[in-house]
C-alpha cells in the first residue's frame, strides 16, 4: 500500500462500541481500518459505513493485513472483553507492530493488568494506553468521554483524533491525559462506582415519591423533566423522565412497572468499593449501592421473606405514612434530598482517587477529571462544572463537603434531607443510599466521634493501646482489673 492510502489509526473489536467509536472517528474525517476476527462483523461495519455517508473506513480479514495498512508510528484502539481477550487481541496484532507503535485499550480493564501489560508491550518497543471509555453506544458513535492513561507519548500521537471524537462542551473536548500506568482505567473504575450510587440514589426518590406520595408515572416523569431544568440537571435524570412515559406494548400502563426488580452489574462498581477498602477511604454511599444490587438478586428470598414477616405479624406503614402527606412539600424534599446525597457520593469517589493519586504518584488533577466527565458520559451533569471549580479554588482540597459553596449548599438542604429520610424510615422505605450519604456527612462533619469507646474495648481485650487528647505518647490500661477494683471500693462504701 502507499503511505497516502495507509490509514490514519486502526481499532479491532468490532461489536457495539467498537463499530460505533470507529464510525465516528471515521465521520470527523481520520481514516480509519477496522478489524475482527469474526469476519461478518467487519462487513457489517463497512455496510455501516457506506450507509453513513461512505465514511473512511476499510476493513481487513487479518491481523498483518490490518496492521499494515495503518501508518506509522501505528496507533491501534481494542475494544474487545476485558481480561483474557485483550491478551489474545494483543498477541496477535503485536507480531506484525513496530517499535513506536502503540495500542490503546479501551475496554472497562482492571487497571493492574494494564500496568502488566505496559511492561510487556515496552520490551518490544511498543507504546500502550488503557483509556476508560464512558457514555454507551450513543457516546461511542457522537462523542464519549474519553480516559486514557499509561504513554504520553502515546497519547500525543492520537491527541488530535481523540479531542476530535470525545464529547465537546464549553470548556473543550471531554478528553484528557489522565496519567501514567492504568491511572485512565482506574479513573474510569470509580466513574462507574459514582454512577452506582447516582442510580441507586435516584432509585430511592422514585420510591419514596412513588410510595409515600402516591405520584403516577406521567407526575414522575414530569417532576424528573422539571428537576432535569435546575441544578440536577443531568444525563440520568433526563433518562428517568423519558421511561416513565414508555407503554407497556404487552399490556396496559407503563412499561418500568412491568421490570423484574433484579438488577445486573459488570463488575465495576464491586471493584471500586474493594478499592476504598483497600486504601481505607470510606465510601458508604457507592458500597450501600452495590449492596442493593446484591440484594435485588434475591427476588425469591425477598419475596418469601415479606410472607414470613407478614404472618409475624409486620405491618406495612407506607399506607400509614402516605396519609398526612404534603405532596407539594415532599416532592420539593426529595430534590434536595438527592442533591445532598450526591455530592457526598461524589466527594467520596474523589477522595479514592486522591488516595491513589498519592500510592501511585499519578499526580491527578481532580478539577479536570470533573470537566471531561461534563459530557459524553453516565454520570455528566451540569453539577461537574461546580466540582470542577472547587477543585480550582482549591486543589488540595480534602473533600467536596468543605468546599464553601457545596458546604452551604449541605447546610441548606440537610433539613430536607432529614425529613425524607425520616419519613422513609418511618414507613418502612429502605433508602440505603440516601442514610449512608446522610451518616457519612454527620460523621465527616463531628469534631468528636465515639471512637474513644472503641479504642478502649481494643486495648482491653488486646493491649492496642490508645492515645489521650491531654498528653502524647500511647497508653494501655488494665482495665478489668482497675474496673473490678473500682467495683470492690464501691461495694465497701454501699
Amino acid at each position: 500500500m502507499e503511505a497516502s492510502t495507509l490509514s490514519r489509526i486502526g481499532l479491532a473489536g468490532l461489536a457495539v462500541m467498537g463499530q460505533n467509536l470507529a464510525l465516528n472517528i471515521a465521520e470527523k474525517g481520520f481514516p480509519i481500518s477496522v478489524y475482527n476476527r469474526t469476519t461478518s462483523k467487519v462487513d457489517e461495519t463497512l455496510d455501516r459505513a457506506h450507509r453513513e455517508g461512505h465514511l473512511p473506513l476499510s476493513g481487513h480479514y487479518s491481523p498483518r493485513d490490518f496492521v499494515l495498512s495503518i501508518q506509522r508510528p501505528r496507533s491501534i484502539v481494542i475494544l474487545v472483553k476485558a481480561g483474557a481477550p485483550v491478551d489474545q487481541t494483543i498477541a496477535a496484532l503485536s507480531e506484525h507492530m513496530e517499535a513506536g507503535d502503540c495500542i490503546i485499550d479501551g475496554g472497562n480493564e482492571w487497571y493492574e493488568n494494564t500496568e502488566r501489560r505496559i511492561v510487556e508491550a515496552s520490551g518490544k518497543g511498543i507504546l500502550y494506553l488503557g483509556m476508560g471509555v464512558s457514555g454507551g453506544e450513543e457516546g461511542a458513535r457522537h462523542g464519549p468521554s474519553l480516559m486514557p492513561g499509561g504513554s504520553y507519548q502515546a497519547y500525543q500521537n492520537i491527541e488530535d483524533i481523540v479531542k476530535k471524537v470525545a464529547a465537546q462542551v464549553d470548556d473543550g473536548p471531554c478528553v484528557t491525559y489522565i496519567g501514567e500506568g492504568g491511572s485512565g482505567n482506574f479513573v474510569k473504575m470509580v466513574h462507574n462506582g459514582i454512577e452506582y450510587g447516582d442510580m441507586q440514589l435516584i432509585s430511592e426518590a422514585y420510591d419514596v415519591l412513588k410510595n409515600v406520595g402516591g405520584l403516577s408515572n406521567s407526575e414522575l416523569s414530569d417532576i424528573f423533566g422539571e428537576w432535569n431544568r435546575g441544578e440536577l440537571e443531568s444525563f440520568l435524570i433526563e433518562i428517568t423522565a423519558d421511561i416513565f412515559k414508555v407503554k407497556d406494548e404487552h399490556g396496559d400502563g407503563e412499561l418500568v412497572d412491568k421490570i423484574l426488580d433484579k438488577t445486573g452489574m459488570k463488575g465495576t462498581g464491586k471493584w471500586t468499593v474493594q478499592q476504598a477498602a483497600e486504601l481505607s477511604v470510606a465510601a458508604p454511599t457507592i458500597a450501600a449501592s452495590l449492596d442493593c444490587r446484591y440484594l435485588s438478586g434475591l427476588k425469591e428470598e425477598r419475596e418469601a421473606a415479606a410472607g414470613v414477616l407478614s404472618e409475624a405479624g409486620l405491618k406495612d406503614e407506607v399506607g400509614f405514612a402516605r396519609s398526612g402527606v404534603d405532596k407539594k412539600r415532599l416532592i420539593d424534599d426529595v430534590r434536595q434530598a438527592l442533591y445532598a446525597s450526591k455530592i457526598c457520593s461524589y466527594a467520596q469517589g474523589m477522595n479514592l482517587l486522591r488516595a491513589k493519586s498519592v500510592e501511585k504518584g499519578w499526580n491527578l488533577n481532580f478539577g479536570e477529571l470533573a470537566r471531561i466527565w461534563k459530557g459524553g458520559c453516565i454520570i455528566r451533569a451540569v453539577f461537574l462544572d461546580r466540582i470542577k471549580k472547587a477543585y480550582q479554588r482549591n486543589p488540595n482540597l480534602a473533600s467536596l463537603i468543605v468546599d464553601p459553596e457545596f458546604a452551604r449548599e449541605m447546610v441548606q438542604r440537610q433539613a430536607a434531607w432529614r425529613r425524607v429520610v425520616g419519613l422513609a424510615i418511618s414507613a418502612g422505605i429502605s433508602t440505603p443510599g440516601m442514610c449512608a450519604s446522610l451518616a457519612y456527612f454527620d460523621t465527616y462533619r463531628r469534631a468528636r466521634l465515639p471512637a474513644n469507646l472503641v479504642q478502649a474495648q481494643r486495648d482491653l481485650f488486646g493491649a492496642h493501646t490508645y492515645e489521650r487528647i491531654d498528653r502524647p505518647g500511647s497508653f494501655h490500661t488494665e482495665w478489668t482489673k482497675l474496673a473490678r477494683k473500682s467495683d470492690a471500693g464501691f461495694a465497701t462504701l454501699k
